[in-house]
């Protein structure tokens, strides 16, 4: 378990690390520009090199078996963000793995997972052979239109809470919200980082309160998550899904 400053989430938990570029979500990577901090810091989980053409150094999808059992030694109940250095249903996953994570978040119904995927094929693809308990919320990542469908494959997911992550946005998205439980917007960071237009945000806010949605603007974005603050029209949004009285505290 590692604390986080993710504003949505507590604490994260990776029994998978790296990655490869599937989308222009993932042109400016911070998983990936951390692996390659991490290795150089000679941490033992980003020591395997992914390819260069996609991935870079530290970011080879690796198996950490070791890592499976933490949850059971978290005594207060926890928000989890899965996999925050990696992508759960990466085709470098087995099923077998993967089911074995499912196993450990429904051993732990106390916790709440949070799990976010870029690969909606597979997760649709794999969803019938895995556990859904309610604890498990599932996510998908979606930067712009051209990648809306993830939406319509997270539908085909039997979880309790279903959610989008439009982070970073880098184009106007009109999404279709029944079913849809939750949905995060934010802007991209890091050098290079791409603005996000204030009306593409307001759009999908404004979606979410006819849906009766919760909408939850995490960042504006820019050379670093925080530099331009997240205040949207003069206030912070930080709807959660599920019960009114749900909250990270």
């Amino acid at each position: 378990m590692a604390a986080t400053s993710i504003e949505w989430t507590q604490v994260t938990w990776n029994p998978t690390t790296g990655c490869d570029r599937t989308s222009p979500g993932c042109d400016h990577c911070y998983a990936l520009t951390l692996a390659k901090r991490l290795k150089a810091m000679h941490q033992p989980k980003y020591q395997n090199d992914g390819d260069p053409r996609t991935s870079g150094p530290g970011f080879a999808v690796t198996l950490h078996e070791e890592s499976l059992n933490l949850p059971f030694s978290w005594t207060t109940p926890t928000t989890v963000f899965v996999n925050s250095m990696s992508d759960l249903f990466h085709d470098r996953v087995p099923l077998e793995f993967i089911q074995s994570v499912f196993s450990v978040m429904e051993a732990t119904p106390q916790h709440t997972y949070q799990v976010l995927t870029k690969r909606s094929q597979r997760l649709v693809k794999l969803a019938y052979e895995l556990r859904w308990p309610p604890n498990i919320w599932m996510g998908v990542s979606i930067e712009n239109q051209s990648y809306s469908f993830r939406a319509r494959h997270l539908l085909e997911v039997p979880a309790s809470v279903r959610f989008i992550s439009a982070e970073p946005l880098i184009g106007p998205l009109s999404l279709t919200l029944d079913g849809i439980h939750w949905v995060i917007a934010g802007g991209e960071s890091g050098i290079g980082a791409r603005g996000m237009d204030p009306t593409w945000v307001r759009e999908i806010r404004d979606d979410c309160l006819e849906a009766g949605v919760a909408f939850f603007f995490k960042q504006w974005g820019g050379r670093t998550p925080k530099a331009n603050g997240r205040e949207l029209d003069g206030r912070h949004w930080d709807d959660m899904p599920l019960t009114p009285d749900f909250n990270l505290t």
